[in-house]
């Protein structure tokens, strides 16, 4: 007598939201010709982390207030010979994991002409910030990248809990050091192991 194999129903459904395990990684190279050939429209706001292409948050007002207040502030401190990059790219080759980031903002050397032809480097950037409310998380463990490149200082203004984090003694592993300052309290901003100036905490909040 023959028998019918009856359909076991599945234990769990399926995630609509997964992901497959074997995604792609795109070099620094490929991104960057990606870029350069026009693939990516104004409206495409993506930029290159750990070698995977990542959507970037859109501003709400009191981040983009945090970004205008902090940009004012370092502008007003920075020694002759640095400047302000707003939103722009930062460089980061790493072997399997390349990045590309986009930091709300950075303190480089040199002048705005210097990076006509090509992006900074971490050797270039004094200082990496980045303005936070729901994109904390990612920021957070965005310091692991900036920290193994080697960058001095990366900021989080943390708009959820009102505080600054600042992230310090970069290593192979990421940062070493974790300070975090509220309200009554000063950033001290220093570039090539100088203290060039102090910025209040509650100066760059919303």
């Amino acid at each position: 007598m023959s028998t019918v194999a009856v359909p076991q129903p599945r234990t769990s459904p399926a995630d609509p939201g997964w992901v497959p395990s074997s995604l792609y990684r795109v070099t620094l190279e490929q991104y960057e010709a990606m870029v350069d050939t026009g693939i990516f429209t104004g409206r495409d706001r993506v930029h290159l982390i750990n070698g995977f292409l990542a959507a970037k948050m859109t501003e709400n007002d009191p981040h983009a207030t945090a970004d205008l207040l902090c940009g004012d502030e370092l502008e007003r401190v920075i020694p002759p010979g640095w400047h302000v990059r707003p939103g722009k790219p930062i460089r980061i080759p790493s072997p399997g994991r390349d990045s590309k980031p986009e930091p709300d903002r950075s303190v480089a050397r040199g002048h705005v002409r210097d990076y006509s032809r090509r992006s900074p480097g971490p050797a270039d950037i004094a200082l990496v910030v980045e303005v936070s409310d729901t994109s904390l998380s990612d920021d957070r463990n965005q310091a692991e990248i900036y920290g193994r490149a080697g960058i001095p200082f990366y900021w989080i203004i943390n708009l959820i809990d009102g505080q600054v984090e600042v992230y310090s003694n970069p290593g192979p592993s990421g940062y070493q050091s974790l300070e975090v300052l509220a309200p009554g309290h000063v950033l001290t901003v220093i570039i090539d192991g100088v203290a060039v100036g102090e910025i209040p905490v509650a100066d760059i909040l919303p």
